[in-house]
């Protein structure tokens, strides 16, 4: 198999392509530019580690700066969503409970008819 040489502006173009939108895949900006998606994440990939990024979902929130009512506006959010989550969670467990109750009566009752 012979090794396609690509320009380095053509690698920056794909890997910036690539990182300007989150919906973006490697398997389609790669067929978009006639390159595998394997080729195109390899790239991506070290761009990240000369950049000091890591992890495929980066994002640049943390270079942002937030005024301290928008951060408390935030945390009160987040505080709701766990706790809307706990409570969701254990009706969850409840409900997994009597499925598991009745399913255990179903099979009772059957056993039942049968004799």
């Amino acid at each position: 198999m012979v090794m396609k040489v690509y320009s380095p502006e053509f690698k920056a173009d794909a890997v910036a392509l690539y990182l300007s939108d989150p919906s973006h895949t490697f398997e389609g900006i790669g067929k978009d530019l006639g390159i595998s998606r394997e080729t195109l994440r390899n790239w991506v990939r070290a761009e990240r580690a000369r950049r000091g990024e890591s992890g495929a979902t980066s994002t640049h929130t943390k270079d942002i700066p937030v005024s301290e009512a928008t951060r408390q506006d935030l945390e009160a959010g987040i505080a709701a969503l766990r706790a809307e989550l706990r409570t969701v969670r254990k009706e969850n467990q409840k409900l997994a409970t009597e499925r598991d109750i009745l399913r255990k009566a179903t099979k009772f009752f059957a056993q039942e008819m049968t004799w």
